[in-house]
This record gives C-alpha cells, sequence and structure tokens, in this order.
C-alpha cells in the first residue's frame, strides 16, 4: 500500500496555493447546507477552494478529478464541570467579560484528506510539503467568500456625511422647483435629473458608456460654478429627519466624487420650496400617528405573538436564516416552494447530484444548481431539527423546544440578485417586485427548455377590450403573473363602525387625546369588491378611433384568457400621495378559502363585433391609447426612463400611476423595452439584408421580421428577442386590433382550467413602506395553516388573513 505522504506528494500538481483575488468557500457546502458542525464537516477542494460535504464531496472527485483537500470539522468544546461562572463586567452578550449568551461553543479541527480512498493526514504538521502548509494556511487566514460578499453588500450601502453639508451655502434667486413636470435646463431630458442645492438648477446627469443616462449638463454645471451637492429628483423621500433617513435620498457630492449624506436636505430642499418637513409633520399629525400606535398590534397579529405557536420540524418545515433584511425573499420562496411544479422541478425530479454534474466549473453561479439546493434544503427535512443550547449543567447540551438552526440562502441570493442593483443590496425590499424578478429570471433560465420551465404555473393571459363610439371594438392582450388589485375603500361592509369610529376620533383630538390601539377600526372591504372592480367597466379619454379617424372616448373592460395553475394576488395598500409620498392603506381585506373567477374570462371577438380598422401607419401612431401625459410625468419624476413611462401608461390603458409602475418593474428586462414607440416606415419594412442574416441563422422568416421589429433593427437584439420569447410567432403581436375566440399562439402554453381556487399562502407585511419593515409567510400544509418567520417554523393559530400583501390561490381541479 502506498504511503499516505508519497500519495499527497504525487498529487501536488492538483493543490494550488490561493491568490488575493480567489473565491474561498469555507463555511457552506456548495451543493448542499452542510457546514463544518455537520456530521461529516466540510471538504474544501485545494485546486478550486470551493466547499463540499461529506455526501457531495465524492461527486466533486468524479467531475473534476481532484483528490486533495481541507477537511474542517467543528465539535462542541467541553467546558470543565468545575470551572466556576464568571461574573460579568461588561454589559455586553457573548464577549469575554460579558454575559453568557448560552450558545454551544466550538473547537475546530482540521486534517489533509486524499481521495478517492479518504486517506487522511493530520494538519498543522511540518512533514507536510510546503506547498500544501501554504495553501491551508493562505486557507485558514482568508475571508471565506460567504461572508465577503455580505460584508461588502452591507458596506456597499453605507454613506458618510458630505463635509459640504453643514455650511452649504444656497443662492436666493426665486427658484421654486414644482412637484412634477420636470426637464433639464439644458436640454430636453425628463428623466435622470438632479436639483443643485445651491442655486436650485435642475440639470440631466451623466452619460453612461453605453450612450444611455444624462447628457452631463450637472457634471459641467459644477465645474463652471464648483456648487458642491445635487439630489436626485424623484428620490426624494417625506422622511428627511436625520443623517439615517437622508439615506434613503440620493445625494452626490462632485467635489468628493461620491454619495453622500447631507443631514440637513430637508433644509436645504425647503429653500426652493419643497417643504417636505411640513408635509411628515401634517401626516404624523392625522393618519401616520394611527399607523404608528397600531404598528405594535400589526406586528403582533402578523407574527402571531403570545398564541403559544407550536415549533413544527420535518420536511417541508425549514427555516430560512435572515441574512439581513431577507424577510422578503424568505417568505416569497416558502410560498414557492410550496407549489406543486417548483417542488417537481427541482427536488422530485432532480437530485443534487444530477443538478451538480450539468452546473459549469463553479456551481455557486448556477441558478439551477442553487436552486435544486434551496429546494432539498427546504424540503428533505435533513436541517429541520431543533436547534442546540447549552443547559445551566456545564457540558450538557439540548435541543431547543421552540428553535431551528434554519438554512441560510446565501448562495442563492446572491446568483438571483446578480443582475439586480436593489436585490444584491443587504436593504429591504418589495416582495412584489422579488417574485415577479425571481419567475422571471426563472423563464430566462428555461428559454431553450420551455416546457420545464415552472413559472408557466403561474403565467396567465389578460384581455383588455374597447369600445369606442363608432360601435367598432378593439381587443389589446398582454401576459402577467400577477393580478394586482386595487382597493376600493368605499366598498368597505362596516361603515357604521366606522362613522362611530371617526366620530370618537374627532372627540378624542378636540380634548388633546389620541386613540387607544383596540379602539382603532380599521375599513373591511370584500375580495370580490377588489376582483370586481378589475373588470368593471372604465372610460378611456383620449383614445384614438381609426374608424372616426378622431380622439374619442371609449369604453375599457378587462377579462383573463387563460386561468393558471396557481393565481397570485397583489393588494395595492400602497398609494401615493401629494409629493408622491407613498402611503400605506390602513385596511383590512376579508377573503374567503375558496373563490370562483369563472365570471372574469374574456370571451374575445364575439360574431356581431366588427373590429377597428387598422389606421395608416403615418395618420396615427396605434389604435392603442395614447399615452396619458401626466402619468408619464409622474413616472418620470419617480427616475424613470421617459421611453419606458410612454409604455407602461399606454399597456395601462391609461389606468394610473401605480398600475403603470408595476407594469414599469415586471417588465423592466423586457428585450424591446427600449425600442422606439413608433419607428414608422423604417420598422414597417425591416432591412431585407439583415432578415436574410437572421434566417441563414436557421430562424423562421416572420420570427425573424418580428424580431427585427421589436429591436429597432438590431441583429444581436433582434436574437436575443427570439431566444427569449420562444413561443412567439408571427400572429402572436398582442395589439389593440386583432382578436378571435381561439387561443392566439401567445397563449399557447398556457396552463389553463376552471376558475375555482383555494387559499394556500399568504405574504403579510408589517411597516409603513415595502422598503422597511418585516414580511411573513403563512402556508397551508398538510391541512393546518403553518406561519414562516424566516427560521421560526410552527403551527399556526389564528393566520392573518385579512392583512395579506400578496395572496397565493391553488386551482381546484374537478
Amino acid at each position: 500500500m502506498i504511503n499516505p505522504m508519497d500519495l499527497l506528494r504525487s498529487n501536488l500538481s492538483r493543490v494550488r496555493i490561493p491568490e488575493p483575488t480567489n473565491r474561498i468557500f469555507k463555511q457552506e457546502c456548495c451543493i448542499s447546507f452542510d457546514t463544518p458542525k455537520s456530521e461529516g464537516g466540510l471538504f474544501i477542494d485545494l485546486n478550486s477552494f470551493l466547499a463540499y460535504g461529506k455526501d457531495c464531496v465524492g461527486w466533486n472527485y468524479e467531475k473534476t478529478g481532484d483528490p486533495v483537500y481541507l477537511h474542517i470539522k467543528q465539535t462542541r468544546k467541553l467546558v470543565p464541570e468545575d470551572r466556576p461562572s464568571k461574573k460579568p463586567t461588561l454589559l455586553a452578550i457573548g464577549i469575554e467579560g460579558g454575559f453568557d449568551n448560552s450558545e454551544v461553543e466550538y473547537e475546530e479541527t482540521h486534517s489533509i484528506v486524499i481521495l478517492p480512498d479518504y486517506v487522511t493526514l493530520p494538519f498543522p504538521s511540518v512533514e507536510l510539503p510546503e506547498k500544501v502548509r501554504l495553501a491551508v494556511d493562505a486557507i485558514l487566514m482568508a475571508e471565506g467568500a460567504e461572508r465577503k460578499e455580505q460584508v461588502a453588500a452591507w458596506t456597499a450601502d453605507t454613506k458618510l456625511v458630505s463635509a459640504y453639508a453643514m455650511n452649504l451655502q444656497q443662492i436666493d434667486n426665486g427658484v421654486i422647483v414644482p412637484p412634477s413636470g420636470w426637464k433639464c435646463a439644458k436640454c430636453d431630458k425628463r428623466d435622470n435629473l438632479w436639483l443643485n442645492l445651491t442655486d436650485g438648477m435642475m440639470l440631466c446627469g451623466r452619460k453612461n458608456w453605453d450612450g444611455t443616462g444624462g447628457n452631463n449638463h450637472a457634471m459641467e454645471h459644477y465645474k463652471e460654478t464648483g456648487y458642491p451637492l445635487a439630489v436626485k429628483l424623484g428620490t426624494i423621500t417625506a422622511d428627511l429627519e436625520g443623517a439615517e433617513s437622508a439615506a434613503c435620498s440620493d445625494v452626490f457630492s462632485y467635489p468628493e466624487d461620491d454619495a453622500v449624506l447631507d443631514p440637513l436636505l430637508a433644509q436645504h430642499l425647503a429653500f426652493f420650496g419643497i417643504d417636505f418637513s411640513s408635509l411628515k409633520k401634517t401626516e404624523m399629525t392625522t393618519a401616520e400617528r394611527e399607523i404608528d400606535q397600531n404598528t405594535n398590534f400589526d406586528w403582533n397579529r402578523i407574527q402571531e405573538s403570545g398564541q403559544g405557536v407550536e415549533p413544527l420540524f420535518g420536511p417541508g418545515y425549514t427555516g430560512l436564516v435572515n441574512l439581513g433584511n431577507s424577510c422578503y425573499l424568505a417568505a416569497t420562496m416558502q410560498v414557492v416552494f410550496s407549489t406543486r411544479c417548483f417542488c417537481s422541478r427541482y427536488y422530485m425530479n432532480q437530485n443534487l447530484k444530477l443538478a451538480f454534474d450539468t452546473a459549469p466549473a463553479d456551481p455557486t453561479v448556477d441558478l439551477n444548481m442553487q436552486l435544486t439546493k434551496l429546494a432539498h434544503g427546504l424540503l428533505s427535512g435533513k436541517y429541520s431539527v431543533p436547534a442546540l443550547k447549552k443547559d445551566d449543567n456545564a457540558n450538557a447540551v439540548t435541543a431547543t423546544d421552540t428553535k431551528q438552526e434554519g438554512i441560510p440562502p446565501r448562495m442563492f441570493k446572491s446568483v438571483i440578485a446578480a443582475s439586480h442593483p436593489e436585490f444584491s443590496s443587504m436593504r429591504q425590499q418589495d416582495a412584489l417586485e422579488f417574485f415577479l424578478h425571481f419567475v422571471d429570471q426563472v423563464e430566462r433560465a428555461h428559454a431553450g427548455k420551455p416546457e420545464l420551465d415552472p413559472t408557466k404555473s403561474f403565467k396567465f393571459g389578460i384581455e383588455d377590450r374597447f369600445s369606442c363610439s363608432s360601435g367598432k371594438v378593439a381587443y389589446n392582450r398582454r401576459l402577467d403573473y400577477i393580478l394586482s388589485l386595487n382597493i376600493p375603500l368605499h366598498e368597505a361592509t362596516n361603515k357604521e363602525e366606522l362613522a362611530a369610529f371617526n366620530i370618537l376620533k374627532a372627540q378624542k383630538t378636540s380634548e388633546g387625546k389620541d386613540v387607544s390601539a383596540d379602539e382603532i377600526v380599521r375599513p373591511r372591504v370584500p375580495l370580490e369588491s377588489c376582483l370586481a372592480t378589475f373588470s368593471a367597466p372604465e372610460e378611456i379619454h383620449d383614445f384614438y378611433s381609426t374608424a372616426l379617424k378622431a380622439k374619442t372616448t371609449a369604453i375599457k373592460t378587462t377579462g383573463l384568457t387563460s386561468f393558471p395553475d396557481y393565481l397570485v394576488l397583489h393588494m395595492r395598500k400602497f398609494v401615493m400621495e401629494a409629493g408622491w409620498v407613498p402611503k400605506k392603506l390602513d385596511v383590512y381585506i376579508d377573503v374567503p378559502d375558496i373563490i370562483d373567477i369563472s365570471h372574469m374570462r374574456s370571451r374575445g371577438l364575439q360574431p356581431e363585433e366588427e373590429l377597428l380598422p387598422e389606421g395608416p401607419g403615418d395618420e396615427v401612431e396605434s389604435n392603442k391609447p395614447v399615452a396619458n401625459e401626466e402619468i408619464v410625468a409622474q413616472l418620470v419624476s419617480m427616475g424613470f426612463n421617459y421611453l419606458h413611462c410612454q409604455k407602461a401608461a399606454i399597456n395601462t390603458s391609461n389606468s394610473g400611476v401605480e398600475e403603470a409602475m408595476n407594469w414599469l418593474l415586471s417588465h423592466m428586462d423586457d428585450p424591446d423595452i427600449d425600442a422606439p414607440l413608433s419607428q414608422g416606415a423604417q420598422c414597417a419594412t425591416v432591412d431585407q439584408s439583415k432578415l436574410d442574416t437572421l434566417i441563414s441563422f436557421g430562424f423562421q422568416e416572420e420570427i425573424a421580421r418580428k424580431a427585427l421589429k421589436a429591436s429597432g433593427g438590431d441583429i444581436e437584439k433582434a436574437t436575443d428577442w427570439i431566444f427569449n420569447n420562444p413561443d412567439a410567432s408571427a400572429a402572436s403581436d398582442m395589439d389593440a386590433t386583432t382578436s378571435s375566440t381561439a387561443q392566439t399562439p401567445a397563449d399557447a402554453g398556457l396552463t389553463d382550467g376552471g376558475g375555482k381556487y383555494r387559499l394556500f399562502g399568504i405574504v403579510s407585511h408589517m411597516g409603513t413602506s415595502t422598503q422597511c419593515g418585516h414580511y411573513v409567510a403563512h402556508i397551508v400544509k398538510d391541512g393546518r395553516w403553518v406561519i414562516f418567520n424566516d427560521d421560526k417554523v410552527g403551527a399556526s393559530v389564528n393566520p392573518p388573513k385579512e392583512m395579506g400583501y400578496l395572496y397565493f390561490f391553488e386551482r381546484i381541479n374537478s
């Protein structure tokens, strides 16, 4: 038998000494959630510096042939039983001199392991080859990639107070900034505008490397004047008191060349007529005071505090560790992996080895691998065990009754957020935006295999019908993953109680008293009323009728062309108030366990109906409504691109700012989002040479023609468009003049069935804004409601059905 040291020397060519730029994983397996504390410890590949658990390290050897590993094992540290308990000298927990934090302490051992026979050599040892000793020392001294990425995300959000903020000189030149309709003073740019805090000039930002962005007028103004600070219009929030709150707004210091904090931002804005501090004060004396008083109730109700929740462990009951403001991700993914489609795709039909074998060299950056890892972590039950804690006896370790360790979704978050600047930060995010981003990324990952795509179980078609005064009709179709519902407060079922409460509130206010939390009455609106509002007829002004060859008023009705396997309802609880300040509606939604939306199915073009004629391209841009400039201006003022805002207004039939914003957020990554609204004759007839090029790639002529139109004639973008729209066909243009009762190619591949649904999941939000607060999920598991509050999982006693932000329904198959 070969000597272990000789075996190691024969494999030195597969050992590398890590360089400062190498990512080193040493806290968690890249295929499973095993750690050094796990029974088999953790194996770090001394060639790739990736970490593997005991069950997975053999797969890596088979795939890569890398034989040499650093084995890290952490075992519980034994404490001498006769050691006296130390008296704390510091008001701190878990540090030397502080209080004992009751957490189990571990000691770490290391060894060198050579596969495939798991030959083991001790470390440290002077007998080991120098190359191995240097490699291991570098790994042990390095900060793990998992930790480094998390710290980097936190550090990226840290801003310093500008040296120019406290003594900023402002020029009284009579400038008053209006609440909307902003435009660069030196060009026609209406987005990416910056307000100079010295003289009130509104100018566009920097030009990006690809030609997008502004025209550098704000920067040029600084070079001419030396005025140091500017704030980006559209990022200003009402909460501007103090440096911490001012971090919400984008303030840039040109001499410091960095984003900074301006503790006096409210004062500096007020100089130019933007009186956000007084707006906040007014709000705090009215609705916000009620919300503040009722915050504790919200948190206790949604988290079921004091309800004696029974902890649950086992398959499907695994908690997710909060990585720092990651509850939006945890709540959403718990519900997503409670669906059959995602459970089948990433757990039942794909094991960890299969996902690893098909992954690239670095599985930590592969979405399929990390989704499979997350699915197995959540659903297998392997990690859903009670956490350990130290007992009063020195060496007694017991399982806690209420808490589990949970699994940290670090690698998944890193992959899913890689292309998104907000989700890759450590700030709180909107669960709705994350869900839409998530399904978009998964759908893109299945561009070549749409039959495996689990997100199609959420996708459905929406059809808008427009009837103009000519008696003719037009249809507009689109696809979506969520049904976003307005909340009609006038449909509240407890109007008498609300009236009595308002009288009580007025009386207490006149007496200088506050209304107590248990006295507050909230409107109760039935979910049926929210669904009815979605389908209700609506007047659309400035609708261009190709029959009348003039603008007129049309009646719009909306229905669904298909019913998905899973229906996600988004309650629009956040509305825009004066000054574009988001406010959360203080309302309850009465949601039944079973709903029937069969009446919401659209009928399509009827035999007795006549379509509006297609207008000549030069006379009218479209039979869709012209973009409402008020809606566009409001969206632009929030920092969105002007063209994108026009498309959002048109595609939501000028229904309102919220509707347009929701459309924008879910279509930001569309391949044709930057295509001009109307390209005239240039778009009507595509370049034949470009068309021939695409046809030579093997694409059908009509598909290629459509792709070139959608991408403005750019071959590369057209190719991307075809790959990102695998179901596209020449007949599937969802314009406002073509429709039929038959299923169009745009609807082909969508799941469909009856309209009866059963509620199975709720994502609730606590806090005054989607950008702060906390998210919790409640899910029906094994016939009972279960609460998933980060790493805490338990049987729900009283699920807060009336307080949901997102509701997940599963279709009942007859």
